[in-house]
């Protein structure tokens, strides 16, 4: 459809006005594309193609025609429209919708643009309006599946994976030490989360992602985008060993260095959006022993699951008021823990209060050895 509204405008003689990319989402659509000519009007247009990769969509932008800081708007058909998501610039609004309409604008050049009643300009002179565009719901002759890029090890060795120590952009993983069959007694609160927390404000994406390949050095993005309810700024949280206020990762890696467990509380829906699992790796590398919150985006709840985190929900959500920042969690019940049988929290205030509060959660039991091994790899390496 994109590429028929692309034609319209060659048929009249004109450009895009505005820029132009177009990103395939995966080799196979890249192949498609091509072998059907689609590359092709939307190309002669001025389009740019670029790497089949998400790009863009998470912040993997090398823009150039804007200065970062610079109030801008841009109109794409990726699935996600964060502030500073798509060029890691907090001044660009970016709003989504259909590769048509972000089409028929880029010819256009204008945001108010409606192609269902605006016309445009033709290379003659003439006035013409773009006609509804069609397409084949699916490619006639199926996908085409590209080019082969994978490279088998040879059958007659067993390779070794060799990476430089110096490097910044990788690292080799080394096995989350597993669960060491007690309780988890008295972990700090790195951060209590006011608000929305997607897993951008846990693992920012756009120029962090060139260090997704080592684990240390992206951790330095943990949750420095979380509000933190104890004083409604970002990556400011109170070191509870030295009374000083620092960034999240900082004082994580201080906990860590000092052996001292923590936990993050959350509000809800906690780790909505992108389904990246740096958002769980991190915790987990920096020390964090449990995520308690009043409800989690599924797919990041289950991601905590496989990095060998408790994953653990209020049950009373009103809970969540219960803790104060300064407070010292302990986790009990582990050794009996079970599908459907709660936890509890025992929750120490500064004063030297107490009170218990209830934890559910969804481990079933595969998930529990997951928990008990210290990650899902953990567990499957155990069974080799």
């Amino acid at each position: 459809r994109a590429a028929s509204v692309a034609r319209q405008a060659l048929n009249k003689g004109i450009k895009a006005k505005a820029g132009f990319t177009i990103t395939p989402g995966s080799e196979q659509i890249r192949a498609t594309i091509a072998r059907d000519g689609l590359d092709k009007p939307l190309k002669e247009i001025g389009g740019v193609v670029l790497a089949n990769a998400c790009g863009p969509c998470i912040g993997q932008w090398n823009r150039q025609d804007m200065p970062k800081g610079q109030a801008n708007t841009i109109v794409t058909s990726y699935n996600r429209n964060f502030t500073g998501r798509n060029d890691a610039n907090p001044e660009t609004h970016a709003f989504v919708t259909s590769p048509e309409l972000v089409t028929a604008l880029t010819i256009a050049g204008r945001l108010d643009f409606n192609p269902m009643t605006d016309s445009l300009t033709a290379a003659d002179g003439s006035k013409f309006k773009l006609e509804p565009p069609t397409s084949d719901e699916l490619p006639s002759r199926g996908f085409d599946a590209g080019e082969e890029t994978y490279q088998a090890p040879p059958k007659d060795q067993r390779p070794s994976v060799e990476v430089d120590p110096s490097s910044k952009r990788l690292q080799l993983l080394t096995p989350f030490d597993k669960w060491n069959g007690g309780d988890l007694d008295e972990m700090f609160v790195l951060i209590k989360v006011q608000g929305k927390c997607t897993t951008d404000h846990i693992s920012a994406a756009g120029p962090w992602l060139k260090f997704r390949g080592h684990l240390d050095n992206i951790s330095n993005n943990m949750l420095i985008g979380a509000v933190n309810s104890e004083n409604g700024e970002k990556n400011t949280v109170r070191n509870h060993m030295t009374g000083e206020y620092g960034g999240v990762p900082d004082t994580a890696r201080h906990y860590k260095a000092q052996g001292k467990n923590w936990v993050a509380i959350g509000d809800d829906n906690y780790g909505e959006g992108s389904s990246r699992e740096h958002a769980a790796l991190e915790p987990r590398h920096l020390g964090a022993r449990a995520i308690i919150v009043k409800s989690f985006a599924r797919i990041h709840e289950t991601n905590l699951k496989k990095q060998g985190l408790l994953a653990l929900t209020f049950q009373e959500p009103s809970d969540y008021d219960r803790i104060c920042p300064d407070d010292l969690i302990s986790i009990r019940g582990l050794k009996d823990m079970a599908p459907g049988k709660p936890l509890q929290c025992v929750v120490r205030h500064s004063n030297g209060q107490e009170e218990t509060l209830q934890l559910n959660h969804t481990f079933n039991d595969l998930q529990i050895n997951w928990f008990r091994a210290g990650s899902a790899l953990n567990f499957m390496k155990s069974k080799q």
